[in-house]
């Protein structure tokens, strides 16, 4: 991974975004000579107090004095752009969807959030946008509302799928949007440490359900925790296969598009080099019940087990959050988590996701994105060293979950 290190600098930059007036103008937020900013260590743009909802970003990428190379990210570090090259003088425009959400559901009925979502820019009132790369360079940002027929993914999950704000820890769910194009958001739902169960009893399905339509996609994945429910209702076939029927029942009733996903493997080797699997009985119950359903299933247990054999032993540890003592500030025990992705796996992770949207010709196969053709298998993942990721804040907490 060839590692750029840039620590947290966050300036918020609303008061210059110029309100143009709907009724005017397509766009309602307009920022000029962003470059004129001073973009070297990385900029965050937040635009306060945003309605729910849908918002497409237009973003001219490039400059007339030097050459760049550069990320864009939003809210809680959902990855937009990557690593976008332009020569001096060349500028390059893209749009994307960012999904704005906050806690509120209806008056005096919000989302039980944890204490440690509670500064999460997910979460917030605000629209956030994160200008960051080796050499970022941008010209102009211009927002709107987006189309009303713009494709919502909506992701329910753990901490593998849930938008991680600080590095080196990463997911799937936040790294999806880079492979999507502008005619689809990704609502990432997913937060550390849930099951299929807790999901719904802290209103994060009831609230999802406030914001989605006829034509939206809820992709759900849970089993890491529901695992450790014990009890006469606890295990797959009871009271996982219960809950899970909830989410298919609830995007049946507006005219939505579930897929279930099995939850992705642990690290853990056997002495021969091969993955034990520690889901027992609930991957088969995830795939029989989308059986049942007559909905697709992408088999993430089955993948991500040819992903980390492929890399060894060792090489596997590249995808998650293994770094030896005194890697980071602060750090002086060794850090060997094998349920939680960095970047790079989390990255690998969501072409796994991508892949299997391809391989089951689920419709959302039409809105991936004209620049990645490639296809993806897991027994021959990307090399670890041609991995690039600027970094940002760095945070050793251990999220929630395993």
């Amino acid at each position: 991974m060839k590692k750029t290190v840039k620590m947290a600098f966050a300036l918020a930059v609303s008061a210059l975004f110029v309100a143009c007036g709907a009724e005017k103008q397509e766009w309602l937020y307009q920022l000029e000579n962003v470059n004129e900013l001073g973009l070297s260590n990385g900029y965050t743009y937040t635009i306060p107090d945003v309605p729910d909802g849908n918002y497409t970003v237009e973003v001219v990428i490039g400059s007339k004095e030097q050459a760049g190379v550069t990320s864009v990210r939003g809210e809680s570090r959902r990855l937009f752009l990557e690593n976008i090259p332009t020569n001096k003088g060349e500028f390059k425009t893209f749009t994307f969807n960012v999904n704005k959400r906050d806690t509120i559901i209806s008056e005096g009925n919000v989302v039980r959030i944890k204490p440690r979502e509670k500064t999460k820019l997910n979460w917030d009132s605000n629209l956030t946008l994160e200008i960051t790369g080796s050499n970022p360079t941008v010209e102009k940002i211009s927002v709107r509302k987006a189309d009303d027929d713009v494709i919502t993914v909506f992701l329910c999950g753990d901490s593998t799928t849930v938008d991680q704000d600080t590095d080196p820890w990463a997911s799937w769910g936040q790294m999806l949007p880079r492979f999507l194009d502008e005619k689809v958001s990704v609502a990432n739902y997913g937060e550390s440490g849930e099951s299929s169960n807790s999901f719904i009893f802290e209103k994060r399905l009831e609230k999802l359900m406030t914001q989605i339509k006829a034509g939206d996609y809820i992709f759900v994945v849970f089993g890491h925790n529901d695992e450790k429910q014990t009890g006469p209702e606890g295990g797959a076939f009871k009271h996982f296969t219960k809950f899970m029927q909830v989410y298919i029942d609830s995007a049946f009733s507006v005219g939505a598009h579930p897929v279930l996903l099995t939850p992705t493997q642990r690290r853990n080797f056997d002495e021969n080099g091969k993955i034990v699997c520690s889901h027992g009985d609930f991957p088969e119950a995830a795939k029989q019940l989308a059986a049942k359903n007559n909905i697709p299933i992408i088999d993430l247990t089955t993948m991500t087990t040819a992903m980390y054999e492929a890399l060894g032993v060792e090489g596997s540890k590249n995808a998650l959050v293994h770094y030896p003592a005194n890697t980071f500030t602060d750090q002086p025990r060794p850090m060997a988590d094998n349920t939680h992705f960095n970047m790079y796996g989390a990255y690998q992770v969501a072409k796994c996701v991508i892949q299997g949207i391809r391989d089951l010709n689920i419709p959302l196969k039409e809105n991936i994105r004209k620049d990645y053709t490639a296809t993806y298998d897991p027994s021959n993942p990307d090399k670890f060293e041609d991995f690039e990721w600027t970094w940002t804040t760095v945070e050793l907490t251990k999220p929630d979950g395993d």
